[in-house]
Parts: structure tokens; sequence; C-alpha cells
């Protein structure tokens, strides 16, 4: 019984796992975007903080 609960476990896992490397390809075109946007804010900020100090 202990075995077929740990094989069990390991099936379980192997599709957690399987499930999330499908979630990551379906949406890879929205988490590139996410990641490109969240990229451009945070240069955003880094230009805009550099020029602060000629502000009149």
């Amino acid at each position: 019984m202990k075995v077929a609960r740990f094989v069990l476990k390991i099936v379980a896992l192997s599709l957690g796992a399987a499930a999330v490397v499908c979630a990551i390809i379906a949406y890879w075109d929205k988490l590139a975007e996410l990641g490109a946007c969240a990229k451009e804010k945070c240069q955003r900020k880094v230009v805009s903080a550099e020029y602060d100090d000629y502000e009149e």
C-alpha cells in the first residue's frame, strides 16, 4: 500500500509539473509582453530619476 501511495504521489507531481509547463507555453506571448512592459517601466524610472536635478 505504501508503494502505491508513493507511485501516485510521483504521478501527481509529474502531472502538476506538466500542467505548469503547458501553462507557460500557452501564455508565453503574454508573459513576454508583461516582462517587456515591466522592463520598460523600470528603465523609465531610472532615466527620469537621472534628470531630476535639472528641473527648474
